[in-house]
C-alpha cells in the first residue's frame, strides 16, 4: 500500500522513512507565517526572547496586512513593536504595511514552494497547497514556541481524494467550485483531513488553485493540496524559482473518502448567511437586494479576478444606492491593474479602490457594515459579525457574480449579464 501526500511530506520533514496515519511527528517548518498578530505572539515570550533569541531569523515571514494603514493608536503601537522586533532580531522576511495580504505575499515572494512545510498563525495558511506545499494554520501559542525552538509537532492526518473531470465553463469559476464542494460535504466534512485534488487539475490556473486551497479550511481541512504539474512549473519558472522538489501521493495510496466532480456541471453559486456551507445556485436567490459589494481579499483579489470584474462592469455603473469596494491582494497586483487600465474601468463604474490588506474582510475598518445591511463578497467567510456588525448579512460568491450583481443592486446570476 502506498502513501498519501501528507504521509510522504511529514515523513521527510520529520526525518523518517515513513509515517503512519495518526502518528505524532516532530517537524521543522520551512517557514512560520505571522501578521499583525506578531505583536501578541512575541508578548507571550518576551523574557524567553531576551534570553534565547529567535531560533532562525529566516524562519518567520511577517506581513503587516490586517489593519493597514492603522485605524487607531493601539494598532499603530502594535505595528511599531513588530518593526522593533524585526530590527532587533534581524528577521529576514519582513513585509511592512502596503505590500499586500500575507497569503498573496508569501506566494509572490517565493516562500511557498513545492515540497515545503509552512505553518502560520492564520487559518488560511492552507492557501499554499496550491503550489504543492503542506501548509496549515496554528494558534498563537504554537507560533510563539516555534519562534523560539524552530520546531513543532503534528499528527499525521487521514486524506481525502477529490477527482476532477471536465473543465469550468465561464462565468462559473474556481470560487463556484469550492463553494459547491463545501456546500455538499459541509463545514466539517473534511475535519483534520489532508485534501488532495486529482484528475483534470491542468484546466485550473494557479490563481484558481490558490482560491480553492485558500478555502480548504472552510470544510475543516488540515491541508488542501494540488499536484505539481506543467502549470505549476511554468508559474514558478516565470518567477525564477528553480530550487524545489515536488512530493505527491503514490498511485496506490489509501484514502478515507473519495469524491468526484465534473467541472463542466458547476454553476454560479452563492453562500448564504451565516455559514459558508449554506450554498445555493445564484439563480435561486436572484433579486436579494445588496447594500455593499466587495471584490478582492486573499481569496479573490488577484489580477484575473479584477479582470473578470472589469470585463463585466466596463461601460456600466454600480447600482444607485449600492457601493462597490475593490481590494487588490498585493501592491504588485494593484500596480499591474493600474497599468492595464483595469482600475480605471472599475473606478469609472463606481468602485472604490482600497489599499492591499484585510480590513473589510474581518470587519477591522474600510467597509464595516451597518445593522441590517447586506454585503455580497468574494471573501472566504460569512459568519455573523465577520464584517464588523452582528446584525448584518454576508453572502459569498465569485468575482463574476459580485460584479454582475453590483450592476443590478441585487444578487444576479452572472450569466444574465455576461
Amino acid at each position: 500500500m502506498g502513501y498519501t501526500f501528507a504521509q510522504k511530506i511529514l515523513a521527510r520533514k520529520s526525518g523518517k522513512s515513513h509515517v503512519e496515519i495518526g502518528e505524532i511527528v516532530t517537524v521543522k517548518p520551512d517557514h512560520l507565517l505571522t501578521h499583525d498578530n506578531t505583536a501578541a505572539i512575541i508578548a507571550k515570550i518576551g523574557p524567553e526572547l531576551e534570553t534565547y533569541g529567535v531560533a532562525d531569523p529566516r524562519l518567520p515571514v511577517i506581513v503587516l496586512d490586517h489593519v493597514v494603514p492603522p485605524s487607531n493608536e493601539k494598532t499603530a503601537t502594535n505595528h511599531r513593536r513588530i518593526r522593533e522586533f524585526v530590527s532587533k532580531f534581524g528577521i529576514v522576511n519582513f513585509y511592512d504595511a502596503g505590500n499586500g495580504i500575507c497569503h498573496e505575499v508569501v506566494v509572490s515572494k517565493g516562500h511557498a514552494l513545492p515540497g515545503s512545510l509552512i505553518v502560520g498563525s492564520d487559518s488560511h495558511t492552507c492557501t499554499y497547497g496550491a503550489l504543492g506545499a503542506f501548509a496549515t494554520g496554528i494558534d498563537r501559542t504554537e507560533a510563539a514556541a516555534i519562534m523560539l525552538t524552530g520546531e513543532t509537532w503534528l499528527r499525521v492526518p487521514n486524506s481525502m481524494k477529490i477527482n476532477l473531470t471536465g473543465s469550468l465553463t465561464s462565468p462559473s469559476a474556481a470560487k463556484d467550485l469550492i463553494l459547491h464542494i463545501i456546500g455538499g460535504i459541509g463545514a466539517s466534512g473534511a475535519n483534520y483531513l489532508s485534501v488532495e485534488f486529482h484528475g483534470n487539475v491542468a484546466s485550473l490556473s494557479i490563481e484558481d488553485r490558490l482560491t480553492i486551497a485558500n478555502m480548504g479550511v472552510e470544510m475543516g481541512a488540515k491541508n488542501a493540496v494540488f499536484p505539481v504539474d506543467e502549470v505549476t512549473r511554468a508559474y514558478l519558472s516565470e518567477r525564477g524559482e528553480e530550487t524545489w522538489e515536488a512530493i505527491w501521493a503514490d498511485e496506490d495510496a489509501s484514502y478515507i473518502r473519495e469524491l468526484d466532480y465534473d467541472l463542466s456541471s458547476i454553476l454560479p453559486v452563492v453562500a448564504l448567511p451565516h455559514r459558508v456551507d449554506n450554498v445555493v445556485p445564484a439563480a435561486e436567490v436572484a433579486g436579494v437586494e445588496i447594500d455593499q459589494f466587495l471584490i478582492g481579499t486573499c481569496t479573490n483579489g488577484r489580477l484575473s479576478d479584477l479582470h473578470i470584474a472589469a470585463d463585466i462592469l466596463r461601460g456600466k455603473h454600480v447600482h444607485r444606492g449600492s457601493r462597490l469596494l475593490i481590494l487588490p491582494a498585493s501592491r504588485e497586483i494593484m500596480l499591474e491593474a493600474a497599468r492595464d487600465g483595469t482600475l480605471a474601468t472599475l473606478v469609472e463604474a463606481g468602485g472604490m479602490i482600497l489599499p492591499p490588506g484585510c480590513g473589510p474582510c474581518l470587519g477591522a475598518h474600510q467597509g464595516v457594515l451597518a445593522p441590517g445591511e447586506r454585503c455580497l463578497s468574494t471573501a472566504n467567510r460569512n459568519f455573523k459579525g465577520r464584517m464588523g456588525c452582528r446584525d448584518a448579512e454576508i453572502y459569498l460568491a465569485s468575482p463574476a457574480t459580485v460584479a454582475a450583481s453590483a450592476v443590478t443592486g441585487q444578487i444576479t446570476d452572472p450569466r444574465e449579464i455576461t
